[in-house]
């Protein structure tokens, strides 16, 4: 993964997105972070859609951090779609949620999420979250290449 490379974290709990920040910051995470705050926009920022549509300012992250527990439009509707979609089925997902229940991780692995990482307890842990996240999602581990969809006489293909 690039220096540049984006990181969309998909949160709705406003503690949680500073909680992630604060500890991607001091885990020493400078790729740009991209914040949705639930699954309809996720998939907003994903196609393009909106106030989403400059790749310039909204390029396609090669790492999502996906919570699953959200009104609306849940983690698992989200995982879902994405692995459906062809342009975006081999991108990494990331689920960091709280629920520890086995059905959930089962459900997550099942529908294509390449991580199942439980949010912790206490600021200290997060931060060594943060490393984790830097130490082998943006360094070690190798992408595949994510490209925007073509568009049809101006407009994304919806798939």
């Amino acid at each position: 993964m690039s220096e540049q490379s984006v990181i969309l974290l998909v949160e709705d709990a406003e503690d949680d997105i500073l909680l992630i920040q604060k500890a991607l910051a001091k885990g020493q995470v400078t790729h740009p972070l991209q914040i949705v705050r639930g699954g309809e926009e996720a998939l907003a920022y994903l196609r393009g859609d909106g106030k989403y549509s400059s790749r310039a300012e909204y390029p396609l992250p090669e790492l999502v951090l996906l919570d699953l527990k959200m009104p609306g439009m849940d983690g698992f509707e989200v995982l879902e779609w994405i692995r459906k979609h062809p342009t975006f089925r081999a991108m990494r997902v990331v689920v960091m949620t709280s629920s520890d229940e086995i059905r959930d991780v089962n459900r997550a692995y099942q529908l294509g999420a390449n991580s199942f990482l439980v949010k912790p307890m206490d600021f200290q842990n997060y931060i060594q979250l943060g490393q984790l996240l830097q130490n082998y999602w943006l360094s070690i581990d190798k992408g595949p290449s994510m490209e925007r969809p073509p568009r049809k006489n101006g407009q994304e293909q919806k798939h």
